[in-house]
Order: C-alpha cells, then structure tokens, then sequence
C-alpha cells in the first residue's frame, strides 16, 4: 500500500506509474500475452516487483515491523507501507524536490487519463483513493488512521490495522528515524535497477 513511493519512484513515466500502481492486481509474469500489457507498464510492475523485494529485506523496515508486531502481527508490513507514506508525504519536498500537491495532482490525472487501462480492482481503489485524497492526507495522523482502518475492513483475519495509528504516535521518532535511513537506499536501489530512465 505504499502507494506514494511506487508512484514517486515511477520518475514520471507514465507506463512505469500505470504499472507500479496495478502491479499487485497482476499475478505471474506481467510480459505474457493474456494479460495485453504494453512493455512500459510491464516494466513499471517489475519496478514495483524490485521495491517491494528490496522493501521486504531492508533492516530499517525490519526494525519497524517490530514495533509494530504485537498488535498487527502478519499485517506489521502492511502498517509500515502506509507508515512509510506518511513519512514521506510529511517531508516530500525536502526528500524529492517537488511540492506534494503538485505532484499527486499529476498522479490523479494520469490515472484518470488512463482508468481504461486499469483492471477493475486497481480501477476501483484509484477511484476512492482520488475521491478520498489518500496522497495527500497520508501527511495528517488522521488521513493515516483512516486509511488503516478502511484496509482493517478488508482483512479475512484479525490484523490491529484499525487502531496501528496508535504505534505510529508511540514510537514515531523511531520510525522516523528509520524511514530516513531506508528511503536514500531504496532511492538508490531504484537507479541502479536500469528500469527507470
């Protein structure tokens, strides 16, 4: 769910960031004919596959995932991805350069030029995200509590997502703290793929 890095790192390319968004909606290999992917959208998926992988093994994110093991257990990294989006959205012009506003109106445009394109459940999470303003809000404790609580809704098991915001107040300089150590490296994880240009 860590929505506003995969769209981030997708460097403004507009088959790169269509494939980063509906990667986890494709499963198998993105290239194979049945799914009728141009070859930017199945490269912005293997872009999405390699964040996610490298995501996975990075210590920092290991660390957060501790904290917040005994309330959410096996959904600990699905808290830390929208935790780590806060972060982000928090700090987006000093780590990026560019406003957030600016920039997740261009995301939000680029899908809706593109919603044809996108299957029917990536479709319909980008239409309540757009209506929702999750990229924004993910800078606001409440936009984060409200986003965990909505994924909470749709776990088949117990998950403590509806109230993991309560983690993020109580260890977030931690959090914080590793966020910062992580993102320069996944940054660099990124350039070095040969997949963004």
């Amino acid at each position: 769910m860590n929505i506003l890095a995969h769209a981030y790192l997708s460097n403004r390319q507009e088959g790169l960031l269509v494939g980063n968004f509906i990667a986890d909606f494709i499963k198998g290999d993105p290239a194979n004919p049945r799914h009728g992917l141009s070859a930017a959208v199945v490269q912005g998926i293997r872009l999405h596959r390699s964040i996610d992988a490298f995501t996975d093994a990075h210590p920092a994110v290991e660390q957060v995932r501790r904290y917040l093991r005994p309330r959410c257990h096996k959904y600990a990294g699905v808290a830390v991805d929208v935790f780590f989006d806060h972060f982000l959205a928090s700090n987006f012009t000093s780590l990026t350069g560019e406003e957030l506003t600016g920039f997740v109106a261009w995301f939000y445009q680029t899908l809706l030029r593109v919603e044809d394109q996108l299957p029917a459940d990536a479709g319909r999470m980008a239409y309540y995200m757009i209506r929702q303003n999750w990229l924004s809000n993910y800078r606001h404790l409440s936009g984060v509590d409200r986003s965990l609580k909505g994924i909470a809704s749709r776990t088949t098991f117990d998950s403590g997502l509806e109230t993991a915001v309560e983690d993020l107040v109580r260890y977030y300089d931690p959090m914080a703290v590793e966020f910062r150590r992580f993102w320069p490296d996944l940054v660099r994880h990124v350039q070095d793929s040969g997949i963004v240009s």
